[in-house]
């Protein structure tokens, strides 16, 4: 049975983007495969500084190249910042840790039990959110 009438009572062809969606979801790329290599004679000097201007750009030199040249257009990203390794490691343990005492502060709320413990996480929880939220502000001003 077809809504409201309509005639295509075909099956459903997935969710599609919008057309004025940013993303360009949806449409299929008709990017030519890079197959072909140009090799070109340079100084020492100028090798490096092509790979400073590129790693500034954050970009690899080939794509640098290829936006002087106007063949494609210049896509600036923000540089990935440099963590270290642990840092990130410890930081996602303690966002796991806090994840599971939010979900337990939740159920019991949820149940009813409000009891002093459950008040001394929830406040504790609050103390926590502070201290980040003020590293956070020190962090960016650096």
């Amino acid at each position: 049975m077809s809504y409201a009438g309509a005639a295509d009572t075909g099956p459903c062809e997935g969710r599609h983007a919008s057309p004025s969606s940013p993303t360009g979801a949806g449409k299929a790329r008709t990017k030519e495969p890079l197959t072909e290599t140009f090799v070109f004679r340079c100084t020492a000097s100028e090798k490096a500084q092509l790979r400073a201007k590129a790693e500034a750009a954050g970009l690899p030199a080939s794509t640098l190249l290829r936006e002087a040249l106007g063949l494609t257009e210049a896509r600036r990203r923000k540089p990935i910042p440099r963590l270290d390794p642990a840092l990130v490691l410890a930081v996602g343990r303690i966002g796991g840790n806090l994840n599971q005492i939010a979900r337990w502060l939740n159920y019991t709320m949820k149940v009813g039990r409000t009891d002093l413990d459950t008040l001394t996480v929830a406040r504790r929880l609050v103390v926590i959110e502070r201290q980040l939220a003020a590293l956070l502000d020190e962090a960016r001003r650096c």
